[in-house]
């Protein structure tokens, strides 16, 4: 499979084989004008498979948001054909309106516009807090908003 350099742009890699097009979603790169690709269960020599996006473009990400998916993922700014920094991700502190609080009597169930606020924890087992009902929740497992 060849895909082609891209000039000027990111390149999201060691996202965790399976969740790529989660993250091709979330960005909306099924909409974007510019070249994107999508490449699933690529061999690794630290994860056994992953998956990697490539946008031929420079744009603007919430690297929280990235984190919080899988905090093992990197992402390449690539200037001229040459990855010019390199981006590591943690888990942050804080999410905002990225998962869904699945306790039915949280104030964000039954009140419309409530922003979903969860809080890390326990950064050893990923795990956040319902800033409003204490309802837990692992990062990376499960859908988000």
């Amino acid at each position: 499979m060849n895909v082609q350099k891209i000039r000027n742009g990111l390149v999201i890699d060691h996202i965790r084989a399976g969740t790529g097009p989660r993250i091709f979603n979330w960005l909306k790169l099924d909409r974007a004008p510019f070249s994107v690709a999508l490449i699933m269960n690529v061999p690794s020599g630290q994860l056994g498979k992953k998956d990697i996006i490539k946008i031929d473009n420079v744009i603007d990400i919430d690297y929280s948001v990235l984190g919080f998916i899988d905090p093992n993922i990197t992402v390449n700014v690539v200037e001229d054909e040459h990855v010019s920094r390199k981006i590591t991700l943690n888990l942050p502190e804080r999410v905002e309106n990225v998962i869904r609080c699945r306790n039915p009597r949280c104030i964000t169930s039954a009140e419309p516009g409530i922003p979903h606020v969860f809080r890390l924890v326990d950064r050893k087992r990923a795990e956040y807090s319902c800033e409003y009902c204490d309802e837990l929740y692992r990062a990376g497992i499960g859908e988000f908003l």
